[in-house]
Parts: C-alpha cells; structure tokens; sequence
C-alpha cells in the first residue's frame, strides 16, 4: 500500500526551544504529541513525506509545488537564526504531480517560486521528524485560495502519483487552527475561534472528513485558521481508505489553537468517497437556499442567469411583486461562490425607474463589471449564493459614535472620493475596522477628514 496515512502538525515557532526560550513548557503536551506523532511516521518506513504549508507560497489560484533538488530555511525571522533545517527533494515525485495535475486541469505546479527557502510551517514538523530519524526526501507544496473541494482533489493526484511511483508515502499537514480563542491573544477573540477548533477536534478524533470538508467558510474566515486547506488535501490523499484516526492533544493558551493529530490508512474502503459525499451534501445545501429565496433574490439570479446564457438584459419578470415595480431605493446584489465573494456592485441612491430595474441592473454588474473579478461563468452559475441589500437614504452624521456595525453602513466622503461598507458583515465587528475598510475602499488615507454618512439596509437572502 502506497498510502500510509498522515498527520496534523501544528507549527508555533515558539516549540523550537531555540525560540520559545522555555515558553515551549506552556505547551508540552503539544510538544509530547508532535514527537509521537513524529515517531509514528518514522515507524512507517515512509519512501518521501508529503508537507503542505500555508507559510509556503501561496496563490489564489494556483498550488505551487517547491522545485529544485533540496532546500534550507532558518528561524532568524523568529530570532534564532543558529537553527537551521534543511530537506532533499522527491523531484521525481515532483515532476508526476504537477504532470498529473495538469492533465486533469488542476492549477498546480512548479511556477512562480517566491522563495526557495523552506517556510516554518514546513521546517517545524519536519525537524520534529529528523530528530525522529527520518532522513528521507519531502514534496513541499503550498496551498491555494481556491476551494476545499479543489484541495482535496491535489489529494488525490498525491496519492495516485505514490502508487504509480511505488512510493511509500506519509502526508503531514502542517496548519494552527483558530488565531481568536482569547482577548489577550495577539489576534484578539471571536465566539467563532473555540467553535471552529471544537468542530476540528471531533472531524479529526472520528476521522470525519466529510464534515470537515463541509466546515462553513464564514466560520473559518470569523476563526481566522490557518490549517482547514492544509487538512483537506490529506483528506484527499486518504480518499477511499479507512483510518484509525487519533487526536493525540488539542492546546490554545496562547489564543491559537494548535492540535496534532495522526491518521494510519487500514485499507481500501468504497464508503468513505468523502469528497464526492460532501460534494452531494453541498448541492443539497444550495437547492435548499434556492428554494427559499424569496422575489428580490429571485430576480437578481433570473437577471444575472438570463445574461450570461444569452447576453441579453431581462425585462422585469411579469410575476415581480408590485412593490418591487413602484418602489425606487438604492441596491447592493453581492454574489459568493464557497463561502468567498464573488462580485458585489450597488447603487447608493435609486439610479433607475423602479426598484426591480435596479436589482436587475447590479445583479448583472456583480457577475460582469466588479473589478476585483473575472466575469461569472455559466459553469458557475448553479453554485453562486445571492444576497440583495435595499439601502435607506444615507443621513449625515458628526462622529463614529453614532454607528452601529450590526445595524448601520457607513459612508466616507472626502472630495470626489467615496468609499462604503455594508452593515453586519463576516469579520467586520468593529466600528472602527467598519470605517477603516471603508476607507481603504475609498482610496482615503486614514489621517484624511471625511463627511461619514449611515444608512440601514433591508437584507434579502
């Protein structure tokens, strides 16, 4: 068997003694679980050791997989520059992958290497590993900005390229998990921090991969984690194989959480296709949301539908309520696809005759003009979530103090520029971080006078 499991490591730089300076105590029972589980891989015997780091380099669309022969890296960074770790190369493992990823039209490869050096997500649970005993190659891939289910399919083609190779092979998925389990952590705290390293810690004691790969984005983006990409593509390397999965420790007093754990493959099993299971689960997901939208979102997913099909501009459906034809209000229609946006336009002020003419009007905007993104596709159509906002008149206001992030969008002004955030948004939970994206968005330097202006929204999801 090719496949012989994998692990989770987590990579504080403070483990390193040389860098934690006794700190590391604070964490021993992290310690004592990352040396078993490094010692449990050097049972294996493993021919290469896969390591996927989110500190390695990273785009949105691409998985870079690291080229070359061999590579070092230091902690001077962490300072300790004395310690080094070095690593040889599998560049025949290296070389299939990005050979097999091509032919299945997965963005991964050898191409636009930032930096050779090794990362500390990679030298951490690789150090571990050497003072275990392994002396073996690794394969160092970074991650991607793309979706789990894509990450679980690089999984996939590791594992395929181990048995055609005739590799042994162990996967080590280096990632922390929530940055906001405390106020006193350096990332502050979020409700959703212990909630996403709960959910990870029953997904990695059951081995239940299906559930992870189901983890809601906005939870994983409100935790601000660092490992669930990490996880999903040895949840891919492990596609169709029973696990005997061990959670060996879970920590977090620093306010990051950091678990290890160890996954050995106990042969082939059909029923855990858990990538293709969490695929039928989120389709399931997104004809529930279609089937509850109500009109205004109907009519922004028939408008942007109807032009990407046809490029032609919808008229107004003759079954849209009256209210949306005699009404006029600004609009927002944002679009997200996995959890993550994918265009969002509006209009502060009514723009158009009626309120349906102006949904139509940003609903095709959002899937075609937003700058930030290439125009929707209709591949992508059945998986795009709508949200439509109808926007109140903006009033003035003298001060921050009179915002409200959950219940007003502000508007900053100074000049010609302009820049607005819509209220109650995923990660936004501060007034001032609320006027701060507004800003930015506005091209506003933070020292510059504005004119703030607030307004409600009506949300239709």
């Amino acid at each position: 068997m090719s496949m012989l499991g994998g692990c989770v490591f987590p990579h504080p730089p403070l483990i390193m003694p040389e860098v934690g300076r006794g700190e590391e105590r604070r964490i021993q029972a992290t310690v004592d679980a990352c040396r078993e589980a490094a010692a449990w891989v050097v049972r294996q015997a493993p021919d290469v050791v896969v390591v996927t780091s989110p500190h390695a380099t990273l785009y949105a669309d691409y998985f870079h997989i690291s080229a070359g022969a061999a590579a070092a890296g230091d902690f001077a960074s962490f300072g300790a520059p004395e310690l080094c770790v070095r690593a040889r190369y599998d560049e025949a493992f290296v070389r299939e992958l990005s050979r097999r990823a091509q032919a299945a039209g997965l963005p991964a490869g050898t191409l636009g290497e930032r930096s050779p050096a090794l990362d500390h997500g990679t030298m951490i649970p690789l150090r571990f590993l050497q003072e275990a005993g392994y002396r073996g190659p690794i394969v160092r891939i970074g991650l991607s900005g793309q979706p789990l289910q894509a990450h679980y399919a690089l999984g996939r083609l590791i594992a395929q390229t181990a048995a055609l190779l005739g590799r042994r092979l162990v996967f080590v998925a280096s990632g922390d998990l929530s940055h906001k389990l405390k106020a006193s952590g350096p990332y502050g705290f979020a409700a959703a921090g212990p909630e996403f390293d709960a959910r990870m810690q029953a997904c990695f004691r059951a081995g239940d991969f299906p559930a992870l790969l189901l983890t809601p984005p906005e939870l994983a983006q409100e935790a601000a984690e660092c490992g669930l990409r990490s996880f999903a593509i040895l949840a891919g390397a492990l596609d169709r194989q029973a696990v005997r999965a061990r959670l060996l420790s879970y920590e977090g007093p620093f306010g990051v959480g950091y678990g290890v754990a160890v996954f050995e493959a106990a042969g082939r099993d059909e029923r855990r296709d858990c990538g293709e299971q969490a695929a039928a689960a989120e389709r399931e997901r997104l004809r529930a949301v279609r089937a509850a939208e109500d009109a205004y979102v109907r009519l922004a997913r028939y408008a942007l539908e109807t032009f990407v099909r046809t490029q032609v501009r919808a008229a107004v459906p003759q079954e849209v309520p009256e209210a949306l034809r005699a009404a006029r209000a600004g609009a927002f229609v944002s679009l997200k696809r996995d959890g993550e946006l994918r265009g969002c336009i509006g209009t502060i002020l009514p723009a158009r005759a009626n309120l349906a003419e102006e949904i139509i009007g940003n609903a095709i905007a959002a899937g075609t003009e937003d700058p930030r993104f290439p125009a929707v596709t209709e591949a992508e159509l059945p998986s795009l979530v709508y949200d439509v906002d109808v926007l109140t008149r903006p009033e003035p206001i003298d001060s921050e103090d009179a915002l409200d992030v959950k219940r007003y969008g502000v508007i900053v002004e100074s000049g010609t520029r302009r820049g607005l955030l819509l209220p109650d948004l995923a990660g936004v939970s501060t007034v001032e971080e609320q006027v701060t994206i507004a800003r930015r968005k506005g091209n506003i330097a933070p020292h510059e006078p504005v004119q703030l202006y607030r307004f409600e929204v009506v949300r239709h999801v």
